[in-house]
């Protein structure tokens, strides 16, 4: 079969209809040049270029080679581009999962950033829970998760990516809404809803461990698996909420969000986890990406607005 050096030879020889100046474009003398485009007829078994001492010219099949011929070298010259740039992450494709907090906190800033500089990557997203991300990510249908649990395992790396404090979600029109200062005592007896045990644990666990802690005892209005769906309740005066500060970017009519100062310094904290064998060229990008999109928030959330400083302390949930 031939050889793409032997279609630029015999390319350029056509375009030029002199073995000369032919040989003078692709800097070489003119000896190998007419070797090459004898070899390329020999292989194909046709003639392609009639040669005397004074012009030469295309044959019939040589011109109808020449446009194949150009079309093939394109194609060779677009693959090494393409090969060039998804090693070096310029375009590709990349898979991450999250949890649901991370779509209104910086996702949707990581994605405008990647599409605004690399137009040609593509980013599949898949919500889902930690303990799902943590098996997917291990079977190479994720590329990346964005955790709220730490993963040590042997030959996967875990990087902490967001800590931010818990804020109380309170009905608009609740008493403690214009409250002075709230502490965990402004919560005892009150309508309470907190995050499933199922679905939560590490939420479901601390906040009521910090109730136990300060003897406070909440009326356990519903225990549920969604921020939003705990909002909604709260929305319609249902109870009382605490949840990670992010959530406080999610606008419900009724609901104020204030600070709460809480003696175990309660925190939620958000990780990426991947494969130490993952060889996605895209995926330092995306991980570059991250971190600058959070370089403000790697440490605890500012407060919420129009509430005050809340004190915090070493406690936290991952």
């Amino acid at each position: 079969m031939f050889e793409l050096g032997q279609l630029r030879c015999f390319t350029t020889v056509a375009t030029e209809l002199s073995f000369r100046r032919a040989a003078e474009r692709l800097n070489m003398t003119q000896p190998p040049l007419s070797r090459q485009v004898q070899m390329l007829e020999h292989q194909l078994g046709v003639k392609l270029l009639e040669r005397t001492t004074r012009s030469v010219s295309l044959t019939p099949a040589g011109r109808a080679f020449f446009i194949e011929a150009n079309q093939l070298l394109e194609r060779a010259q677009n693959a090494a581009m393409t090969a060039r740039r998804i090693a070096s992450g310029d375009i590709g494709s990349i898979t991450i999962s999250f949890v649901s907090c991370a779509v209104y906190e910086f996702l949707p800033e990581v994605i405008n950033r990647v599409k605004a500089d690399h137009a040609q990557i593509d980013i599949h997203l898949h919500e889902m829970t930690t303990h799902g991300q943590l098996e997917s990510v291990r079977l190479r249908q994720v590329d990346i998760g964005i955790v709220r649990s730490t993963h040590s395992q042997h030959g996967y790396r875990c990087e902490s990516l967001v800590k931010e404090p818990f804020v109380l979600a309170i009905p608009r029109h609740h008493p403690l809404a214009g409250a002075a200062r709230l502490t965990p005592d402004s919560l005892d007896k009150q309508p309470f809803i907190t995050y499933a045990l199922s679905s939560w644990q590490p939420f479901h666990e601390l906040i009521t461990g910090m109730f136990r802690a300060c003897g406070i005892h909440p009326d356990y209005s519903y225990q549920l698996g969604s921020t939003v769906t705990i909002l909604s309740l709260v929305n319609g005066g249902i109870g009382l909420a605490l949840v990670p500060a992010c959530a406080a970017r999610i606008r419900f009519e009724n609901v104020v969000f204030r600070e709460i100062d809480l003696d175990g310094g309660l925190y939620s904290e958000l990780s990426l986890v991947w494969r130490d064998d993952n060889d996605n060229p895209v995926l330092p990008l995306l991980l570059d990406t991250l971190r600058q999109s959070v370089q403000n928030r790697r440490t605890v959330a500012a407060p919420v607005p129009g509430s005050r400083p809340q004190r915090h302390n070493s406690q936290h949930v991952t």
